[in-house]
């Protein structure tokens, strides 16, 4: 993200900022609710009228509303509701057909003929599969028939009709049962080998058992489904327009941008728990550590909060509640008082527990370091998980004050090389990604970003200050994305450093706007949520784009990912990839065997049986990711599985892997881990993961033998 003070903007807002990675679709609101008294026409028809001017004046590309994005939408449309193909048939679809090409002319027109017929159709579905799954489960499965399932659900074709709706049904809900059946069964074996006299369940009364878990697991699903409201199922029809653009270009809710908010920061105001729904209950998943319920002891994970009250107020029961709103009771502005009535999980009593409301920090948001010895010199890592900042708040930390900070302490303790950590950074700041990269150059600049039809601007590092002058690695894998690329790119291009981890990063090279949407209509009064917008793509600085082909690594290393589909150039309607002119920059050269580094790097990789084993094992998750057929047959079902595990086996041992080293926090850390038994156990946990991380360990041993072209001087402010 990045605020309009920071980049040229072609709308003026009220609260403009760039987002770079966030992922939204109708299966992330299964914890909201479907009540179609709820819907609003008035409001649909102005959401689409200016959504589609919005995008029509301001995203990157200039779309044609045509038969083809006709087309477009009607497919994500039902896909978004059906996606596994239970409810439609092909008779349905048919039905819907009629408006196939006709979408783009009632976009223009602000018609939502097409919406309405599906979604109608939509709610007359979920309704019977109701009583589908149900009576479906009231009896034993036959598991002698010799029949399969296939979820590969992009190429099943919808069901004919209701009859053969109805049998897709049932092979479901058979595979689901069969696959309880099988844990089940596994759990009896373990306890009859601890406990020679244990009586084992018989088939019949696991099948039974099984049956009524999946039950359990459906009326589950399905009161969750029944609170979703008419909203959230229109958000999804106005993602199937928006997407139409490209696939980062979405409409959010004025409650899921509240969310992306608190990604984006790290924190939030309240009283720091996690929730969840459990039932027709809010029940406590989980205590932020340093939070106000933490430090104050009274709440603990598995208590259900029955009522809130604010202060001076009569308590409000949230039983049957959406989470969502409940969530909007519990929290607050800092410094309010909060009061909850709670059903103790330990001893089922019930106590009200008042709790002051404060500013919560998501920890493991932010930055955090280790430093280790390798050949008698020390070293560290930097784990960057976000390219995090708060716009609304400039005294409140973000990534490039804190990687400045850090880089400063771990200079202070005499540590010579630095390794950074970007694995499965999907980006964040565009903002902190310049400031961060210019810690470890003098000046000069970082990206290149471009709006549509017009010249691509450079934005560069003006600070002369360089942060850090010494070996620097920075691992990357298949999940480093957006911000995490420009950062890498930068390094890359600059060769300040070498870039190791898997064969190229994510390739996400656009830059999104989330824009409030009153903005563009201030006469309705009612909160038309939010657009995430498309507005520039992002180059290097040598001229290419990181878009669809993202940063390829100097030494690439096999990872599990390797062959699977998990990238841009796998989204439909990613944008392509294409260059500009190349930036005035020259190479840092920072050191004098760059070449042979990579080189050794790569030999050890191929020689190492460790990662030609993962190199094995990634092919073969690939191979079974592209085989989507289940046996229905009990025998069959159990000995494909016994298959599948004796296949597995060869590679249960794949990342088992532990080295020598010891990973220590920095000594500002320490007294911190004293005071927080918290931090210290994650700390401790972070440390061990470390140790068994033959990706680090590879890290390292190409940072120890990097060695600086001159002798570096750090310039002080």
């Amino acid at each position: 993200m990045i605020d309009s003070r920071f980049m040229k903007t072609k709308f003026k807002f009220g609260i403009a900022f760039i987002a770079f990675l966030f992922v939204f679709n109708v299966s992330s609101i299964v914890a909201n609710d479907i009540k179609e008294k709820s819907a609003d026409p008035e409001k649909d028809k102005v959401l689409i009228l200016v959504l589609k001017n919005i995008l029509m004046r301001g995203h990157y590309v200039s779309k044609d509303i045509n038969d083809k994005f006709s087309e477009h939408v009607f497919n994500h449309f039902i896909e978004s509701l059906d996606p596994s193909k239970r409810y439609f048939t092909q008779e349905d679809i048919k039905d819907f057909s009629k408006y196939k090409y006709q979408i783009d002319n009632q976009l223009l027109k602000d018609d939502l003929s097409f919406y309405n017929l599906v979604y109608s159709c939509f709610l007359e579905r979920i309704k019977k599969a109701k009583t589908y799954y149900g009576g479906i489960l009231a009896k034993p499965f036959d598991y002698n028939k010799d029949e399969s399932v296939d979820l590969d659900y992009e190429k099943m074709p919808f069901a004919k009709n209701n009859i053969e709706l109805f049998d897709y049904w049932r092979k479901q809900l058979k595979l689901q049962t069969l696959d309880r059946i099988q844990e089940e069964n596994a759990l009896e074996i373990d306890k009859f080998k601890k406990d020679k006299n244990y009586k084992t369940k018989s088939f019949s009364v696991l099948e039974k058992e099984a049956r009524a878990e999946v039950l359990k697991s459906m009326d589950e699903l399905y009161m969750r489904i029944d609170e979703l409201k008419h909203e959230d199922w229109f958000s999804s029809y106005l993602n199937a327009i928006v997407s139409g653009f490209d696939p980062h270009t979405t409409y959010m809710q004025p409650n899921v941008k509240e969310v992306f908010d608190q990604n984006i920061s790290g924190k939030l105001e309240g009283i720091g728990a996690r929730l969840q729904k459990k039932g027709i209950y809010t029940q406590i998943f989980e205590l932020v550590s340093g939070g106000p319920a933490w430090k104050q002891g009274d709440l603990e994970e598995g208590d259900i909060i029955l009522k809130v009250a604010q202060k001076g107020k009569e308590p409000l029961d949230i039983v049957g509640m959406r989470l969502d709103d409940a969530i909007k009771f519990i929290k607050g502005p800092k410094g309010t008082e909060v009061r909850l009535t709670v059903k103790k999980k330990i001893d089922g009593t019930t106590k009200e527990i008042a709790i002051i409301r404060d500013v919560v920090e998501l920890g493991e948001t932010f930055v955090k370091s280790s430093i280790v010895m390798k050949n008698n010199k020390k070293y560290a890592i930097i784990d960057l998980p976000s390219f995090y900042i708060d716009f609304s708040d400039e005294n409140y930390r973000d990534s490039a004050k804190d990687m400045e900070k850090e880089i400063e302490r771990l200079r202070s303790e005499g540590v010579e090389g630095l390794i950074i950590d970007l694995r499965n950074n999907g980006g964040g700041s565009l903002k902190t990604a310049i400031e961060i990269s210019g810690l470890f150059i003098d000046q000069g600049p970082i990206v290149q970003v471009k709006y549509r039809g017009e010249n691509p601007v450079i934005k560069k590092d003006t600070d002369p200050k360089m942060q850090w002058d010494r070996a620097l690695v920075v691992l990357v894998n298949e999940f480093s994305a957006s911000a995490s690329e420009i950062f890498a790119a930068a390094m890359q291009d600059y060769k300040r450093a070498i870039i190791l981890g898997g064969n190229q990063t994510y390739g996400k090279g656009t830059v999104q706007n989330i824009l409030p949407i009153n903005q563009f209509y201030p006469k309705y009064d009612k909160d038309l949520g939010f657009l995430k917008m498309t507005i520039q793509k992002f180059y290097r600085i040598n001229g290419g784009s990181t878009q669809k082909e993202g940063v390829y690594s100097d030494i690439a290393m096999p990872t599990r990912l390797s062959y699977l589909k998990n990238g841009e150039r796998d989204l439909d309607g990613a944008l392509g990839w294409d260059k500009v002119a190349q930036a005035d920059y020259k190479q840092t050269n920072s050191y004098a065997n760059f070449g042979d580094v990579v080189y050794n790097s790569k030999q050890r990789i191929a020689s190492d049986e460790k990662f030609k084993k993962i190199n094995d094992y990634a092919k073969w998750l690939k191979e079974n990711q592209e085989n989507a057929t289940y046996s229905l047959n009990y025998e069959k079902f159990i000995k494909d599985n016994k298959n599948k595990e004796k296949e597995a086996k060869q590679f249960s041992s794949v990342f088992e892997y532990k080295s020598d080293i010891t990973f220590l926090s920095p000594k500002y850390e320490m007294s911190l881990i004293k005071e927080n038994k918290d931090l210290a156990s994650k700390r401790a946990a972070w440390h061990k993961n470390l140790t068994k991380d033959m990706y680090v360990s590879e890290a390292l041993n190409v940072l120890s033998e990097l060695k600086l072209s001159t002798k570096s001087t750090i310039v002080k402010n």
